[in-house]
């Protein structure tokens, strides 16, 4: 099985200081959705992983994220594309959980719910978090400049083995060259 997780604010839609807290407020990045399709079409199951400390911090219940995560598969699915599942940690910054990126609780939740091991799935995202996390379970870290990437990937200190790429577009022609 080929799998892929992609972080959701910065990697598929627009990266909000503060948070996308309605479905109104997300907004896809040019070519996501079809980067998305790309990939489904080539074979890969698409997961999202993603911090959603909004919720913990009381600015959206998860009624509200559950609808964010419609419009996304809806937005998706037109694009012909699919995700096969949402991970989130709704739990705030300061938490000590083992779900909150770069902890790599939610990679370990994706691997058991799918039955396989990370080691050189493509865990793509746009900040050291999201690659912090990848590299703890032996993702391969796909740093985008999308988001915050720009600002990630000038502080340095990018975890061994991260490419970097453009966009989500640019992550899907190479995969499915």
């Amino acid at each position: 099985m080929k799998l892929i997780i992609l972080d959701r604010d910065g990697v598929i839609n627009v990266e909000s200081p503060q948070f996308i807290k309605s479905p109104e407020e997300w907004e896809p990045l040019p070519g996501s959705l079809e980067a998305i399709a790309r990939l489904t079409q080539a074979g890969y199951r698409v997961v999202v992983a993603t911090n959603q400390s909004g919720v913990g911090r009381g600015l959206f219940d998860m009624a509200t994220l559950n609808a964010i995560h419609d419009k996304m598969h809806r937005a998706v699915a037109q694009a012909g594309g699919r995700i096969e599942a949402v991970f989130y940690c709704p739990h705030p910054a300061d938490s000590t959980c083992d779900c909150r990126k770069p902890r790599p609780g939610m990679l370990l939740a994706i691997a058991e719910r799918f039955n396989v091991t990370l080691r050189g799935v493509p865990a793509v995202g746009d900040a050291a978090r999201d690659l912090q996390s990848a590299a703890a379970v032996k993702a391969w870290p796909v740093l985008v400049l999308t988001g915050k990437g720009t600002a990630t990937r000038d502080a340095g200190d990018l975890p061994p083995g991260t490419t970097i790429f453009a966009d989500l577009a640019a992550v899907a022609q190479e995969l499915c060259a």
